[in-house]
């Protein structure tokens, strides 16, 4: 229990404390403007209580969360290899990557396909252009 006398546990102490009198003190502001004809009050009257008793809450899981950490167990250094005797693993396998060309479509049947590859292939060479400086500019395709 000596750890919640530390001065951040101080700290958070009062600032519970403040917080806790800080929204008793709005509900009896917004009480006294409520009875003094201000409707929208009344509203306010109510939540800060709520506000106050969620700033305890959270100081009790603080404190809960606190009386149930335990640091953690240090590991202990091996004196001798787990698996005494065994061979190191094998060097691992190479995988052979091979490409293979990606089939070229024929398009000269289709003007429209063939205009719209040709616009790709600028803009792919052209990123820092706008779709508008495309000498060719492609009407017929869906993305115009």
């Amino acid at each position: 229990m000596r750890r919640f006398l530390s001065p951040r546990w101080l700290a958070l102490h009062a600032l519970m404390v403040l917080a806790f009198c800080g929204c008793l003190g709005m509900c009896w502001w917004q009480l006294t403007r409520a009875q003094g004809g201000n409707t929208l009050s009344w509203g306010y009257t109510f939540e800060w209580p709520v506000f106050g008793v969620f700033a305890v809450a959270f100081w009790g899981k603080l404190i809960r969360d606190e009386r149930r950490r335990t640091e953690p167990e240090q590991p202990t250094r091996l004196s001798a290899p787990v698996l005494a005797g065994a061979r190191p693993p094998a060097e691992p396998e190479r995988i052979r990557r091979v490409e293979r060309a990606a089939p070229v479509e024929d398009t000269r049947d289709d003007p429209e396909l063939a205009a719209y590859n040709d616009y790709l292939t600028w803009q792919n060479a052209n990123p820092h252009r706008s779709r508008r400086d495309y000498p060719g500019r492609p009407t017929t395709y869906e993305g115009s």
